[in-house]
């Protein structure tokens, strides 16, 4: 069966391990506020997920996306939309990209130093529709040997990555992972009542109180 995450993945690889070593792919690509405002280069908003800072960046955010990405798109989102499951998971990505660093975009768009790349906007968008369809499913985190309900570590990484923006100075797109993880919820809430009629907040709070 043909599987859009590994697509994903392949692709991303592949683009992120020429820009390696080739520093003007990587800058055409990234995400730079300045320049999209200056010269009107609104690809950027999807072409900076296909480029990552170094091996680590890229390895992270593909295996998160592996883990995550076809129990959503073959599973959840198949029970939830039926044949337009794919579509709409391919939906989720694209989109994931853009609304995450659009935050980012109103903020430095008059900053030229400022510049970012990876996918994990939308890799964080994934991760988060997962969350919302089956919030009790267990989650591991490196270095902590116990399982966490998937509900609980959603809250734990929207608190951190808000923590973690509002500091600032790692260079780290911490604002993208909260928007993108904030897009990936709306997203899932939205379509499934558009094109299903499913309540995913109800499931939500039936699923959590039934674990207790």
């Amino acid at each position: 069966m043909f599987s859009i995450t590994i697509s994903i993945i392949i692709i991303t690889s592949i683009i992120s391990i020429a820009a390696f070593n080739r520093e003007k792919i990587k800058e055409d690509l990234l995400f730079w506020p300045a320049e999209i405002d200056r010269r009107k280069q609104y690809y950027r908003f999807v072409s900076c997920g296909f480029v990552h800072g170094d091996v680590m960046h890229l390895a992270f955010n593909m295996i998160s996306l592996l883990s995550f990405g076809e129990f959503l798109e073959i599973y959840l989102f198949t029970d939830l939309f039926g044949s337009q499951g794919k579509y709409m998971y391919l939906v989720l990505y694209v989109l994931g990209l853009i609304f995450s660093v659009i935050p980012d975009y109103f903020q430095y768009r008059n900053n030229f130093a400022y510049r970012a790349l990876g996918a994990s906007g939308a890799v964080s968008a994934v991760i988060f529709a997962a969350i919302i369809l089956k919030p009790t499913m267990p989650l591991r985190i490196i270095f902590i040997p116990i399982d966490i309900p998937g509900y609980i570590f959603g809250f734990l990484f929207l608190a951190l990555s808000a923590y973690m923006a509002k500091r600032g100075g790692d260079n780290i797109g911490h604002r993208a992972h909260f928007s993108g993880a904030i897009f990936g919820i709306l997203f899932t809430v939205i379509a499934a009542k558009l094109m299903s009629d499913y309540d995913v907040f109800k499931a939500f709070i039936q699923a959590i109180k039934s674990r207790y």
